[in-house]
This record gives structure tokens, C-alpha cells and sequence, in this order.
């Protein structure tokens, strides 16, 4: 029988129990670097990640419903208000209403961003992943879309 490193005995149950805890771990490692890793590629162009964010899903989109983007974004009515404000400021998208839905489109000026940054930022965060094989990076995604429930 092996013992831990605390000398309790391993079973199966503790040894799957652990290693779901060892992979929340590893996975949430990988995302942390990742995210310091993007924010400091982000830096070239004075953008963060959030601001990024929205101009890739509001270019990609043309014009997008505000609450769309919230849900796209993963942020509550009240943060896409504050984002949307501070991106706005810098001259970057136009927010719109028809009737009491509003509308989120790019400026001339975030579109010419949109057009210099999401394809080098989206070859950065590809790159991440070129340890694993094409067939690897496959069967990641789907192991990350069964773990969506």
C-alpha cells in the first residue's frame, strides 16, 4: 500500500479526488500565466485586456447589442456600462440607442486599431499552444467544452 507524504494511505478515491485538484491547479496556472502574458503583450498598443476584449468582439460583430456583449464578455449590466465609458473616451466605439435597445459599433479610429491588433493578438494567444499537436489542441477543446456544463 503507499502512503502520502503524510503517511495516510492512497486509495483510488483519493488519488482521483487529488488529481482533479492537481488539474484545477495546472489549468488555473496556465491561465493566470497566460493573462500576465497577454496584458503584457497588450502593452504595445496602451490597451488592457478588457479594452482588447471588447474591441475584438465589437469588430468582429460590427454592431453589437450592449447586453450581447455583456453576456459575450462575461460581465454584469453595470461592468459593460463602465467598460464601455472608458472605451468610448478613448474614441474607440460608438454606443447608440434604438427604442430601449443599445447598440455598440466601432469608430473609424476602432476599426483602424481593431485592423493593426486583433490579428497580432490572436497569433500571440494561437502560439500558446504550439506544444500541443493540431489533433492535441482538438481533443483539448473538446475535453474544456465536456467540462461546460
Amino acid at each position: 500500500m503507499r502512503l502520502s507524504s503524510d503517511n495516510f494511505p492512497i486509495t483510488k478515491k483519493t488519488h482521483d479526488k487529488r488529481l482533479g485538484i492537481v488539474l484545477w491547479f495546472r489549468l488555473s496556472r496556465f491561465y493566470n500565466q497566460s493573462i500576465r502574458e497577454t496584458n503584457q503583450h497588450l502593452k504595445k498598443w496602451d490597451i488592457s485586456a478588457a479594452q482588447f476584449d471588447i474591441i475584438a468582439q465589437v469588430g468582429a460583430a460590427g454592431r453589437i447589442r450592449q447586453q450581447d456583449l455583456a453576456d459575450k464578455l462575461v460581465v454584469t449590466k453595470g461592468n459593460i456600462t463602465q467598460l464601455l465609458h472608458k472605451v468610448e473616451l478613448l474614441g474607440w466605439i460608438q454606443r447608440e440607442q434604438d427604442w430601449k435597445t443599445k447598440y455598440v459599433s466601432l469608430t473609424k479610429a476602432g476599426q483602424a486599431l481593431f485592423d493593426q491588433i486583433v490579428p497580432v493578438q490572436e497569433h500571440f494567444q494561437a502560439a500558446q499552444f504550439d506544444k500541443l499537436t493540431p489533433s492535441e489542441q482538438k481533443q483539448l477543446l473538446e475535453l474544456l467544452k465536456k467540462l461546460k456544463t
